[in-house]
């Protein structure tokens, strides 16, 4: 048997139990502010991410046209923050 840090472990476990979506969303609404900045996440009311697709939810239209026109460089900036591809598809309601 290998021996494991406990991080390694702990992802292991992530993957092999399908919890890992959950996770990174639980940890994207929490580390909202720190990936987009007050700004974006003071106007943004809401976000959900299922099978990689992240749904961001606004009621102030300049602040979606923005986010429309930004989506694939936001995306690039969420999977850095998360070291992996968490984000394949944006989508702004």
């Amino acid at each position: 048997m290998g021996s494991y840090s406990i991080g390694e472990a702990l992802n292991l476990l992530l993957e092999k139990s399908h919890w890992k979506p959950k996770v990174i969303e639980l940890r994207m609404r929490e580390e909202w502010e720190a990936i987009v900045g007050k700004t974006i996440a003071k106007y943004t009311r809401n976000i959900n991410m299922f099978n990689k697709k992240l749904t961001i939810y606004t009621d102030v239209a300049p602040l979606k046209q923005e986010l429309l026109l930004g989506k694939e460089q936001l995306a690039i900036r969420i999977n850095e923050y998360f070291n992996e591809k968490v984000v394949e598809e944006i989508i702004i309601k």
